[in-house]
């Protein structure tokens, strides 16, 4: 079940929250004090984070800060709840990693709309770290590939060659255009390293014949095909 965890001292809004959320069919978990939030938030790995913005031990933003610089929580959403309508302070709050806000006093309706569209985007987002192609699959998230369920260990330019192709199966690119995007502009790269490292890029891949999917196209350079 999705959890959204509160981190809000007012008990009034606490309850009113909690009852909303679960109300939408959501699991509801709370911390009263930012320190407190930021050790069960560690544990508990919630999906989406309600966090004030006065706390009566450290700011949101503080807590904002620690949940952006955590590996497994910098992609959580966070809305923070706010009676400071100051735009200067709204933008605070997206400087340090804040997805959405909402200025109190606010509607529970608005409230459960935020929520269910801040976790749609989220999921969207999630969908696209994922990148399969036939039998290859790559986790962009974790900079993994696999074939045919297999791990496939690629250098750091073969994985972003490959990441690129995959992110247009079937299209055609030159030895430039990759060397645009791979290594960047006013870089000075010969015809040969990309080959080279094509090269090294099929080997990992040629573990199956479901994997070898690096055509050339002579003349015009190189495509993510299966029918190679």
């Amino acid at each position: 079940m999705t959890t959204i965890f509160s981190i809000e001292d007012e008990e009034a809004l606490v309850s009113l929250i909690e009852y909303n959320v679960t109300s939408a069919g959501f699991k509801f978990a709370h911390s009263s004090t930012g320190y407190e939030g930021m050790l069960s938030i560690q544990k508990s790995k919630p999906d989406l984070i309600l966090l004030d913005w006065m706390l009566p031990d450290t700011s949101g933003i503080e807590v904002c800060k620690f949940i952006r610089a955590h590996k497994e929580l910098k992609s959580t959403p966070i809305i923070m709840l706010t009676a400071k309508g100051e735009e200067q302070d709204l933008i605070s709050g997206f400087d340090m990693g804040c997805d959405d806000y909402i200025t109190k006093p606010f509607s529970p309706a608005e409230l459960i709309a935020r929520i269910k569209a801040l976790l749609r985007r989220s999921n969207d987002k999630e969908d696209k770290m994922v990148l399969v192609y036939g039998n290859i699959k790559m986790d962009t998230g974790t900079h993994r590939v696999y074939c045919c369920d297999e791990e496939a260990k690629l250098g750091p330019r073969e994985y972003r060659i490959l990441e690129f192709l995959m992110r247009h199966p079937g299209r055609v690119y030159s030895r430039q255009q990759i060397l645009d995007s791979v290594w960047g502009t006013n870089v000075y790269v010969t015809d040969r390293t990309i080959d080279v490292h094509i090269r090294r890029l099929r080997k990992a891949l040629s573990k199956t014949e479901e994997c070898k999917v690096i055509r050339t196209i002579r003349s015009s350079g190189y495509s993510l095909d299966s029918n190679v």
